[in-house]
């Protein structure tokens, strides 16, 4: 008997290194047949996709110190674009609407004046923060469109405790200022990317992979938290003296036994995003004209675009490059078939002109039930009642989904670092 985590991804990695290094006994049990969770990677005929984009940009001396000796990276500029009716504006598009037509810019800039005069304590929800912040034009045209797409949800349905510094809240004079001309002013929240020069993103845990022991292929059906035990689908059980969980709230509930109605209930009632990945590799070097972007239009149902060969060239053939589109809906609503989503994509982003069909060497279309944690206005007393209670079972929780909040690279491998001190 020992330390049993559930789950391979970077927060069980993370925990499982930091356990090991006190010398502690630890066995990590994953139920796919590979490492890496969302961090992991897959391959054809040469090129190589993550599962989403990801990239790290932590301040954190000891974790930069951890991914540079695992795999060294690049740094990448923060520089990504937008893609709205034709016309491509820097990011963020609130700072650089000078590529759009003038009666346009008029109304957003006259919007952002007239913006209404809220305080932090009076605003309800993230369409009344979007209106107070961009006005009501810009909001309606832009991030309330994206936050449908990316978030499965309307604006109104979401809290805003989230947002932090992920959106850049601009002021009179760069709206004007961007309504003339791009400009050079970095307003991201980092001012580089990191992505491994070599193996994927999963390659910055290569370090911490090292010597750990980690059982594949053993999905769990139940944990019995009074006699310690988990059991596997295979039919295998294992028993254990500490239990570290990064699986996904909703799901680890039905797994524990005899685990109370109310605390199912509010796990069920959580919400996340799923999403498809459209993955495509082409025959032509110089497909990719951006790192990343994103899409406001409605009708393509691609959120955002990213491209595996500019983080590194080692994600394709020689002489090629590659693009992956991802596409997001709420857990609870109807899902599209692979083949209408890949339809879709592939179709509207020729019509971007961003590449021809005869083009394409491989294409791709992979489904994650878990993608990102949804902040709608229940998810504080949901999620507390549902933490509280693994607490009580003596499960401790790690990750993004097992904490479920909204974590970076960096945050999920602190999150199981932290579970290890």
């Amino acid at each position: 008997m020992g330390t049993i985590i559930l789950g391979s991804g970077i927060s069980g990695i993370s925990a499982g290194y930091h356990l090991k290094k006190t010398g502690e006994d630890v066995i990590i049990y994953e139920k796919d047949n590979d490492w890496g969770g969302l961090c992991a990677y897959f391959s054809i005929d040469g090129f190589r996709f993550d599962k989403f984009v990801h990239f790290t940009f932590s301040d954190d001396e000891y974790i930069n110190k951890i991914f540079e000796e695992s795999s060294p990276t690049y740094a990448h500029p923060s520089v990504s674009s937008n893609y709205y009716k034709g016309y491509w504006l820097k990011h963020p598009a609130q700072d650089n609407i000078a590529p759009l037509p003038v009666e346009e810019k008029v109304k957003i800039v006259k919007g952002f004046i007239n913006r209404a005069s809220k305080t932090v304590e009076e605003i309800e929800n993230y369409e009344e923060w979007l209106r107070v912040q961009y006005g009501d034009y810009f909001a309606e045209k832009f991030p309330m469109v994206y936050t449908k797409k990316y978030w499965g949800l309307e604006a109104k349905y979401l809290e805003t405790k989230w947002v932090g510094n992920r959106m850049h809240s601009p002021d009179i004079e760069d709206v004007l200022r961007g309504s003339y001309e791009t400009q050079n002013k970095n307003f991201y929240y980092t001012s580089n990317m990191k992505y491994p020069q070599k193996g994927g993103f999963r390659s910055i845990l290569n370090k911490c992979r090292e010597g750990l022991d980690i059982r594949f292929n053993k999905e769990v059906v139940q944990i019995d938290t009074i006699s310690k035990t988990v059991t596997f689908k295979d039919g295998t059980s294992a028993n254990y003296t500490r239990l570290i969980s990064s699986l996904p709230l909703p799901e680890i509930v039905k797994m524990v036994k005899n685990c109370p109605v109310e605390v199912q209930n509010c796990a069920n009632n959580l919400h996340n995003t799923c999403g498809y990945m459209v993955s495509l590799g082409f025959n032509n070097p110089d497909v990719p004209k951006y790192l990343w972007f994103y899409i406001y239009d409605e009708e393509i149902i691609a959120s955002r675009v990213y491209s595996p060969s500019r983080e590194s060239l080692d994600n394709v053939p020689n002489g090629c490059s590659s693009l992956q589109a991802e596409i997001f809906f709420d857990c609870k609503a109807e899902i599209p078939s692979k083949e209408e989503v890949m339809q879709n994509t592939i179709c509207k982003l020729v019509s971007m002109n961003l590449f021809k069909e005869d083009e394409i060497l491989v294409k791709d279309i992979r489904f994650e039930k878990y993608a990102n944690i949804t902040f709608d206005k229940d998810i504080y007393k949901n999620r507390k009642v549902v933490l509280d209670y693994l607490q009580s079972q003596n499960i401790e929780s790690i990750g993004r989904f097992g904490r479920w909040e909204y974590y970076w690279t960096h945050q999920a491998f602190k999150s199981g670092m932290d579970c290890a001190k």
